[in-house]
């Protein structure tokens, strides 16, 4: 058991794009099963732009290149040690990491017994070929859970800032939608990448038949791959409508622009994993690999992997004539796949307390529900093809005030009665900085998955300006009703005195 007296723990975190945001999870787990303990997170440069504005960590410390080599071991061990860590937890697997720590003196280390560690640390964990077996976020929860931490899944979630989203966004501003992300290339090796041709086909008609446009990521190192793309002649001219930022951004731009695309189409890779944390719907083509293992999490996507009997090999290059694994995958299959998830829905959002029924601080009896008259006027939305979709902080719930079933009927009274066609609430208290808890835009993001939603043709309804800026975060356009606890917004669109305003200002447009 992990010893919870201890104030000050350091995390070694993983070397990989993709692996360090199947960390997250367990990060989220540990800062919720330790609340009043300062964690440290160890990580080289490359990735640690992931955890930045990251709330589950206090401080990220950089292993860089000098540090390499046993005079760089001694430097930063004694750099860790002078940070007086009680405690450390292993979350990459190599011996290195469970050296630095014996070297930083760090009195409890915990990590997976493998790769001739298993001296070095203070608590061992039995490791019986793990990482074969169970998605890689399972591995690091699991790792958790043998410590005595209640290491509960959630789905991983990189903290953008409106700043960054809005830089995107003016990037991206006069191109059409919808906006297809490329990612082509996969650093691991040949055996994860589709053909450069068949990227470029899919491209062509994207172009060609939804009307789109192409966004092309990759390293620096790729940047060869997707001017590739873009001379084969499946591209058509002019290609106004072809951006090409591969090597032109670093990974919290990337990050960026890939959540303000529609929709990301990708080989197993770094980005992959990114665009499941931002919440980009996105289809994933496997080769060589197990999705099973690093597949993408979240609703909203599609997988493409053939069955072949020589998959999942895990090899950097493939020793047969032909890729079969990656040649059998048809760019026909792949556009199908991204069609299939255009967003293609309008939507308007809406706060529940104080913008749908009287605010009354904490609902949570029948009694106190009075739902505003000019709910009614709700149906004039729906005759023009809008979807009304409900989103409300529900910390009631958390805080033990308020039954989660309680919540749960009267959402449910606005899908029956008034015509809603879903209904999220974030039951989490404000201080736990979950991602779905308004500002942060995960409720909408899932509806966006769910429903098909365009952004950008949709608006959000609320009485307070966390859904302001919700509607900010987003690309929608936001309107404040003056029922609730609001009465001024530097961030709405419009300022309404009550729905049925609102309403009229939507139709007017």
């Amino acid at each position: 058991m992990i010893d919870r007296s201890c104030k000050n723990l350091l995390v070694r975190g993983v070397n990989w794009i993709g692996d360090a945001v199947m960390t997250m999870p367990a990060l989220r787990a540990l800062r919720k099963g330790l609340p009043d303990t300062k964690i440290s997170l160890l990580v080289k440069p490359w990735v640690a732009p992931l955890f930045e504005n990251n709330p589950y960590i206090d401080e990220i410390i950089l292993y860089e290149e000098k540090h390499k080599g046993l005079s760089g071991k001694l430097n930063l061990s004694a750099v860790l040690r002078k940070k007086r860590f009680c405690s450390c937890i292993l979350f990459q697997n190599a011996f290195d990491a469970a050296l630095t720590a014996f070297l930083s003196k760090i009195p409890e280390r915990i990590g997976y017994s493998r790769d001739f560690r298993g001296l070095l640390l203070t608590k061992a964990i039995p490791f019986n070929n793990e990482d074969r077996t169970m998605h890689h976020v399972y591995y690091y929860l699991n790792l958790l859970k043998k410590t005595g931490i209640n290491a509960e899944y959630s789905l991983p979630y990189i903290y953008l800032s409106i700043e960054e989203r809005l830089k995107a966004r003016e990037l991206l501003k006069d191109i059409k939608r919808p906006v297809i992300g490329i990612n082509p290339g996969a650093t691991y090796g040949s055996t994860k990448r589709w053909p450069a041709e068949r990227f470029a086909a899919v491209a062509g008609r994207i172009v060609s038949e939804l009307y789109g446009s192409i966004i092309i990521f990759g390293s620096q190192s790729e940047v060869a791959i997707a001017e590739e793309i873009i001379s084969k002649p499946q591209i058509p001219n002019p290609k106004s409508q072809i951006l090409n930022m591969s090597g032109k951004t670093n990974l919290r731009e990337l990050s960026a622009l890939i959540s303000e695309c529609d929709i990301f189409l990708t080989n197993d890779s770094g980005p992959m994993h990114i665009a499941y944390a931002v919440r980009t719907p996105l289809v994933a083509i496997f080769g060589s690999t197990d999705p099973a293992l690093t597949g993408p999490l979240g609703k909203g996507n599609i997988l493409i992997k053939k069955d072949m009997d020589c998959s999942p090999c895990f090899k950097r290059r493939c020793f047969k004539p032909t890729m079969e694994c990656m040649n059998a995958i048809t760019s026909d299959e792949v556009f199908a796949a991204i069609k299939s998830l255009s967003p293609q829905n309008k939507a308007v959002f809406f706060d529940r307390d104080g913008t749908l029924c009287k605010d009354v601080n904490y609902l949570n009896r029948f009694e106190d529900l009075e739902i505003f008259r000019e709910v009614e006027e709700l149906s004039l939305l729906k005759d023009k093809g809008f979807k009304l979709i409900g989103v409300s902080n529900q910390s009631g719930i958390a805080r033990g005030i308020v039954d989660e079933a309680f919540t749960r009927d009267v959402n449910k009274i606005f899908i029956k009665k008034y015509g809603f066609d879903d209904f999220y609430y974030c039951p989490h208290q404000p201080d736990e900085r979950c991602s779905c808890r308004k500002p942060e835009p995960d409720m909408l993001l899932i509806a966006r998955a769910e429903h098909k939603i365009d952004f950008k043709k949709s608006y959000i309804i609320g009485d307070k300006e966390a859904d302001m800026l919700l509607a900010k975060t987003t690309g929608a356009k936001g309107i404040l009703v003056l029922t609730g606890q609001g009465t001024e917004s530097a961030n709405a669109d419009y300022i309404a005195k009550d729905l049925k305003r609102a309403v009229q200002w939507i139709l007017n447009l």
